[in-house]
């Protein structure tokens, strides 16, 4: 079995048995694809240690960043601890691979202050009631409101909404449902949005479907879709040439923090399988805190 063979068959299992998220099995697809075009295919029991490490040698001359690095060595180690156990190989090369250290980078947050100008403006922008700036205002404020993912977001359907409880029911990565609150802002941005926008949407697609958030065209909204629209108004308040919905996940993380969110609600309200994935939040916070420190205490 060729190493492109064994990657085809490794990432169903994980789209089918392990059920992890379509963004983690193509980014691993695509890892494996760009092993495989570098090695030149070879029989899966031909890969050894140097294979490997030549491989992820040629990716640092690319420029590849180290977190793409890492990601990179924990898929092979994954692929071939699977072709292990799967008895595709005697023994798995990947198990001395040294994957580079990750550098911490702090992720890219919006002022509490900031944050509410944008939304005000997203609102007032959709008073003179077009329906995509209404669907933006609702997607903007959801985001935001739940700290939910793109992907959950887009995977909404209107059932999932409970409107009286200012509640959503989400798919969260591997599969994994949970119930996410958001404000009351966001619950009223839903409703002018169902009510005066949605059906418009609808009446313009010929085979409109459940989902929550439509394209201009009446056609489901897709992830890119929602990055553009975060894009265009979150970059120059954060200053960042490049912004997508996870920097509003990031924001209200941080601000539930601030306002005095237990950390442990804040991972249940995130889905986030691991406490430790949630607690750089808090070095964020810390960070915020120090520099308000420096910048008005005398003796700082």
């Amino acid at each position: 079995m060729r190493v492109s063979e064994a990657a085809a068959a490794f990432t169903a299992h994980l789209a089918q048995v392990r059920r992890l998220s379509p963004a983690t099995v193509r980014a691993y697809r695509s890892d494996l694809a760009d092993l495989a075009t570098a090695a030149g295919d070879p029989e899966l029991a031909d890969v050894d240690l140097e294979t490997l490490r030549d491989w992820l040698w040629r990716a640092t001359q690319r420029g590849d960043a180290r977190s793409t690095l890492a990601r990179r060595t924990a898929a092979v180690r994954s692929f071939f601890g699977w072709a292990t156990e799967s008895g595709h190989v005697a023994a798995d090369p990947s198990l001395r691979l040294i994957a580079p250290r990750r550098g911490r980078t702090l992720p890219a947050v919006a002022s509490a202050d900031a944050m509410r100008v944008l939304l005000d403006e997203a609102r007032d922008a959709a008073l003179d009631g077009d329906p995509i700036r209404l669907r933006d205002s609702a997607i903007l404020e959801l985001l935001y409101g739940s700290g939910m993912r793109v992907s959950e977001l887009c995977g909404l359907a209107v059932d999932d909404l409970d409107l009286d409880r200012a509640t959503a029911r989400v798919l969260g990565k591997g599969g994994k449902e949970r119930v996410v609150p958001f404000g009351l802002p966001a619950r009223d941005a839903i409703a002018a949005y169902l009510r005066r926008a949605r059906p418009v949407l609808v009446a313009r697609g010929e085979r409109p479907g459940p989902g929550l958030f439509l394209g201009a065209r009446g056609g489901a909204l897709g992830p890119r879709a929602v990055y553009g629209l975060v894009a265009h108004v979150l970059a120059p308040v954060i200053g960042a040439e490049t912004v997508g919905p996870h920097a509003l996940r990031h924001s209200a993380a941080t601000h539930l923090l601030d306002g005095g969110a237990d950390l442990r609600a804040v991972q249940e309200i995130l889905g986030h399988a691991s406490l430790g994935t949630t607690q750089i939040y808090t070095h964020v916070s810390a960070e915020r805190l120090t520099a308000t420190y420096r910048l008005a205490h005398p003796r700082a």
